[in-house]
């Protein structure tokens, strides 16, 4: 009655099967930026989304590169006009929750909203910030490019629309 989660079917037209670059501040670096690729697809009724954290960020964290350990999966349901992703490495390991919507753009392939990370309050990171997610349906070759781009990157090595949707100049204002 609650969560609705056994009749919640998140419709192509509210998020799309494909892959998606996404952008994001660093929870870790707040003058850092993350980028990367994920993969929406569907099975036996439910929305998956999956992709892997760039080799850097899990050097970062101490943890081995492998694909294994940076391979990441989560849960997609439909929330009000969005849509939320609950996501983890194997073994909840850097859960996060992503909450993005629809916005206004010329070929209506761009979601805005924020991703949240579930650490204790004595870490001393940002939890919850803007996060972007671009639909690139199966385009190759920008899909090969944002894998290979994956990771952290420099304000200004953000696409223009999604520095506009993080609101970045309010960032260090």
């Amino acid at each position: 009655d609650f969560t609705a989660i056994d009749s919640n079917v998140v419709s192509e037209e509210l998020l799309p099967s494909g892959f998606y670059r996404f952008s994001r501040q660093s929870f870790l670096y707040p003058e850092k930026y993350i980028s990367g690729l994920l993969f929406v697809y569907r099975k036996d009724g439910w929305t998956f989304i999956k992709g892997s954290e760039a080799h850097q960020s899990v050097a970062e964290q101490g943890l081995p590169q492998d694909p294994r350990t940076r391979q990441f999966k989560g849960c997609v349901v439909q929330l009000e006009d969005g849509v939320g992703a609950m996501i983890s490495r194997r073994n909840a390991m850097t859960f996060t929750f992503n909450f993005v919507a629809p916005v206004a753009s010329l070929d209506r392939n761009f979601w805005l909203g924020y991703a949240a990370r579930t650490v204790n309050e004595a870490m001393n990171t940002s939890r919850v910030v803007r996060m972007v997610y671009e639909f690139l349906g199966n385009q190759t070759g920008a899909v090969l490019q944002t894998a290979r781009d994956s990771g952290f990157c420099d304000v200004d090595d953000l696409p223009a629309f999604h520095r506009r949707l993080l609101r970045v100049e309010e960032a260090f204002s």
